[in-house]
């Protein structure tokens, strides 16, 4: 992820954010019922291959075109006749085609990984907040703990998310509450930024307070990190459930049904935590083109480095299972450890191996997958990567 790239938008995200509590009943959209008989469905967007000539995109682009790793390019991907890559700005067409894609996947919600309102990185969310067919598929906030800053100086975006919360699209649990993911915490992170435990604690609560006072509601908060560390923290930080971006093996090698043992261990060793766990499903895990080719945001990642730890690709059928599985454990908890929710890694991931959006020319067969898991027998038009003109 990049933290590092700005643009001057920030005023107009802040005014739309506004306008969007307001006008929320403005939106036109089919929209989907919720989930009934099953825990909510979601998938992890990190939004950075939108921004033509920015320095996340133009990463993208170097890191997938090698022609071993293009069959993971994104459908809208371009390639000319010398076999450069480019990925396109993001389109409101574009936004509403992938819209259908996940809905037709039956997936509940997108959860974007947050950034300050005036970066590029949140081009996707704008576009998103903008479509009158955004109810088709809900949405909520993925935010590293970076981005909170400090017990000093606590960043804007934390306001920025207790608006967000408000518009109708908002994914709420069971009992109504704004579902939001905080994430990569670290005790090194609560120290450094936050004078520990009992300080991180402390923001936890005034966010959670300034969100009931903002009429948001009560929010339904994930501490997420690596299984083994955010299962000693999460107690101590006044959370709700814990969970995780990712689950994996750095110095992992394998095929993918390795990788779907080693992530499914890691929601037992998220359950140490005696918190409700919201299970991550792992798409995969294969980052050779960011080996090949760093990416800027990974500085101490050297050129070929660890090339050799990666996991096979799944199978349809296999990440279904894996899919299954997830939504069957958490029905398996005690009543009072039943988590709303389970996370895929992810829908855009591509570069580091994780993605269920249809991929070159038109590969639609994971969002093919989830809808025999998740909306088996509803009505869908069947998915298409043709962008309308």
């Amino acid at each position: 992820m990049d933290t590092s790239v700005m643009a001057p938008t920030r005023r107009n995200l802040l005014l739309h954010i506004a306008g969007w509590a307001l006008t929320a009943s403005d939106a036109v959209a089919a929209v989907r019922p919720e989930p009934s008989d099953r825990p909510l469905a979601g998938a992890i967007r990190w939004d950075a291959w939108y921004m033509p000539g920015s320095e996340p995109t133009a990463a993208v682009e170097r890191s997938l075109s090698p022609p071993q790793y293009q069959s993971r390019l994104p459908f809208f991907a371009r390639r000319d006749a010398e076999d450069h890559v480019s990925l396109p700005a993001l389109s409101p067409k574009l936004m509403d085609l992938e819209i259908e894609q996940a809905a037709y996947a039956g997936l509940d919600f997108w959860a974007f990984v947050g950034y300050p309102a005036d970066s590029p990185m949140t081009v996707a969310l704008r576009q998103y907040l903008a479509s009158s067919m955004r109810l088709q598929i809900r949405f909520c906030m993925f935010t590293q703990i970076e981005t909170w800053g400090t017990s000093r100086a606590p960043a804007p975006l934390i306001d920025e998310h207790i608006a967000l919360m408000k518009d109708e699209a908002y994914i709420r649990v069971a009992d109504g509450r704004p579902l939001y993911f905080l994430g990569f915490i670290t005790a090194a992170k609560a120290n450094e930024k936050w004078g520990g435990t009992s300080g991180l604690r402390a923001a936890i609560e005034r966010f959670r307070a300034c969100a009931v006072a903002a009429n948001a509601g009560n929010p339904y908060i994930v501490l997420a990190g690596s299984p083994k560390e955010i299962a000693g923290l999460a107690p101590m930080l006044g959370g709700d459930a814990v969970g995780a971006y990712v689950i994996s093996d750095v110095r992992g090698i394998g095929d993918y049904p390795e990788l779907v043992r080693i992530a499914e261990a890691g929601w037992q060793t998220l359950a140490d935590a005696d918190m409700p766990v919201v299970p991550t499903v792992m798409t995969g895990w294969d980052r050779r083109p960011r080996v090949e080719h760093p990416v800027p945001w990974e500085r101490q990642q050297r050129p070929g480095s660890g090339i050799e730890y990666y996991f096979g690709a799944p199978r349809p059928e296999e990440l279904s299972a894996h899919l299954r599985r997830a939504l069957a454990w958490i029905q398996s908890q005690p009543a009072d450890r039943r988590a709303p929710a389970t996370l895929i890694y992810a829908w855009n991931e591509n570069d580091e191996g994780g993605w269920l959006v249809p991929t070159v020319p038109c590969d639609t067969r994971r969002l093919e997958a989830l809808h025999a898991t998740l909306a088996r027998g509803q009505q869908g038009q069947q998915p298409n990567c043709t962008v309308a003109p």
